[in-house]
């Protein structure tokens, strides 16, 4: 396990965070060979591969189990026992309060204590200390001890999940950098950009620093991200109510509407907006069929012209529930109320037809003879008041020797 194979991926398990250059975890912390944890370590069981270095203290509620070639920065204080291959090398003290196991040119500068049993020897590493052991439980017919053992190591009915660092990781307040796919829980608090070859972050999770993957990556509900979110080829995720407060640079972007991001989306495949509802298994509204109401059905037929309803009914006929707004003269027809405002407006109108007048009607030229007003012709007619017939025939007779 330690040494040869590298672990699968970084994992944070739910509630993990970093406090004052501490990587806090409920469960147990396991660091593969040849990594770099420039944070100090506080949790269950702590197990170090080879040449793991530690730029901190170690704190284990339980066991501690240190490689060969590893270097601790700090104190190491141990719950229970402790186990220490040959050639490490503590700078502060080491305080145990069960049992120590110590190997060959191991250097505590500080000094140590243990409560317990002291035994200088070359400890086994952790994994192949786990496969003796069985071994030898099964050869003498111990087969439920074993099983009880295997259950203990290996079940995954645990009250928590531990903080797995793969091989050749580097870990600190800068940077999280690993050659695997990583993994954070629920309800996490990390500093540093994380960097993987894929990236899955949950929700309520704080990361203070960026995210960049190769492949793609994925941001809970509720999280935020203190910086860019960047993956060379994949795609990235972003749930509802996570919020970035950098930019977006990946092959397609699939957006919740309920997200934030404050910084640009560059997606070379497209932008896609999830609907929330849609997203949290409701359906939603627009994916419902229009409900039909009757009276809105019959405002728009009305509202179609007579040609593409008949069209629409494959006839021709005008539809006989609609009046049309212009009819002819011939066809028209009055309503009762409409007949009695026409008998109104008979007796009253001031115009008349000539065929329907009852009224004397009256020449527009009228001889003079029959004229009621006086004429006023020549100044003979003038001095002559009184007007009769021998001044009119005076007048014709003047204007025919003219």
């Amino acid at each position: 396990m330690f040494g040869t194979d590298p672990l699968e991926e970084l994992s944070i398990p739910d509630g993990t965070q970093v406090k004052e250059h501490d990587l806090v975890a409920d469960g147990d912390v396991l660091v593969g060979g040849q990594s770099t944890v420039e944070l100090g370590i506080r949790g269950g069981t702590v197990v170090a591969g080879e040449r793991v270095t530690v730029e901190g203290d170690v704190e284990a509620d339980g066991d501690c189990r240190l490689d060969m070639w590893c270097d601790i920065d700090g104190n190491v204080l141990v719950g229970d026992d402790a186990y220490l291959g040959e050639r490490v090398h503590i700078t502060g003290q080491l305080i145990v309060s069960g049992d120590l196991d110590i190997g060959d040119d191991v250097e505590i500068e500080r000094g140590f204590e243990a409560n317990g049993w002291i035994v200088i020897r070359n400890p086994m590493p952790t994994i192949v200390f786990l496969f003796v052991y069985l071994s030898h439980l099964l050869r003498v017919g111990e087969k439920e001890a074993a099983a009880e053992v295997a259950d203990e190591f290996l079940s995954e009915d645990r009250s928590a999940e531990p903080v797995v660092i793969p091989r050749g990781a580097r870990v600190s307040d800068d940077t999280w950098r690993v050659s695997t796919p990583a993994s954070i829980g629920d309800a996490c608090r990390l500093h540093g950009n994380i960097r993987a070859t894929e990236i899955k972050v949950g929700s309520e999770t704080e990361v203070f620093g960026s995210l960049r993957a190769k492949g793609p990556i994925r941001v809970g509900s509720g999280t935020v991200i203190h910086g860019d979110v960047t993956t060379r080829g994949g795609d990235v995720i972003v749930a509802s109510g996570a919020n970035v407060r950098g930019g977006i640079s990946c092959e397609r972007c699939e957006l919740s509407e309920a997200a934030e991001v404050e910084g640009t989306i560059r997606a070379r495949g497209g932008i896609t907006l999830e609907d929330n509802s849609v997203a949290e298994g409701v359906e939603s509204s627009t994916d419902k069929p229009p409900k039909r109401n009757a009276d809105s059905d019959t405002e728009r037929t009305a509202q179609k012209p007579a040609g593409e309803r008949s069209a629409e009914k494959g006839t021709t006929e005008a539809d006989p529930e609609v009046t049309p707004a212009v009819v002819p003269i011939d066809d028209g027809t009055l309503s009762a109320s409409d007949t009695e405002q026409a008998e109104t407006d008979e007796t009253s109108r001031a115009f008349v037809p000539l065929e329907t007048d009852e009224t004397e009607s009256s020449s527009a030229f009228v001889p003079i003879e029959e004229s009621e007003f006086e004429w006023k012709g020549t100044k003979t007619a003038r001095a002559n008041r009184n007007g009769n017939d021998e001044d009119v025939a005076t007048i014709i007779a003047d204007a025919e020797d003219r």
